[in-house]
């Protein structure tokens, strides 16, 4: 029930504040603000329930664990629902303070009228490329031979980083929970285009963590 309660909250304030600062934040739209406001928000759950639970607060890092065998299947399950669950929340809360309601939650998406209006193609490979180095470095850092308590400020430059890259293609998602919040509340084109934002991060999960449990990247091998 702790790490639940953990990975929920974590979740939820990850949506609350990188999608805040989208929807909420100065106007005109400030790409650094966003980027700066995820990441900073990974950092603060890094060394509040990291503790706890690890701070996964990302099925798609919670899949790249498992697969790299440094958690069970059933904690997986567990870290997914609440996960999930915690964006749903954090979008919710989201809505009852945005001026625009429900509409805009700062929800993922990509092709014309979106952002950059770039391509699904293009959506995707950043999706699966940016997912994959996420997992690299978070995988890189929590092991054994990792770097202990600099571990959160590194995961966060990390997704600061992937934001002011990427913010324009899709507006960032590397995180399925993160996508499905937003989109299940604001409905319309961000909760037809989901699929995009729980395959290619799935993906991308799978791809580094494959590099640890070929031992390629893996220190203790």
């Amino acid at each position: 029930m702790k790490k639940f309660a953990a990975e929920l909250v974590g979740t939820m304030v990850l949506v609350l504040f990188g999608c805040g600062a989208a929807v909420l934040g100065p106007a005109p739209f400030d790409q650094l603000a966003v980027a700066l406001a995820f990441g900073f928000a990974i950092v603060a759950m890094a060394y509040g329930i990291g503790p706890v639970s690890g701070c996964h607060v990302n099925p798609a890092v919670s899949l790249g664990a498992f697969l790299a065998k440094r958690m069970s299947g059933k904690d997986m399950l567990i870290y997914w629902v609440a996960q999930f669950l915690g964006a749903l929340i954090g979008a919710a809360i989201l809505g009852t303070i945005a001026k625009t309601g429900f509409a805009n939650l700062g929800q993922n998406g990509w092709g014309p009228g979106y952002l950059g209006e770039y391509s699904m193609q293009a959506a995707l490979v950043f999706e699966i490329v940016m997912t994959a180095i996420f997992v690299v470095v978070i995988l890189g850092v929590s092991g054994d031979k990792g770097h202990g308590p600099f571990a959160g400020v590194a995961i966060g430059i990390t997704l600061a980083v992937i934001h002011i890259v990427g913010i324009q293609v899709t507006g960032v998602s590397v995180n399925p929970a993160r996508s499905f919040g937003p989109a299940v509340l604001a409905g319309g084109p961000a909760l037809s285009q989901l699929w995009l934002f729980i395959v290619a991060p799935a993906i991308g999960a799978a791809i580094g963590a494959l590099l640890y449990r070929l031992k390629v990247l893996d220190p203790d091998a």
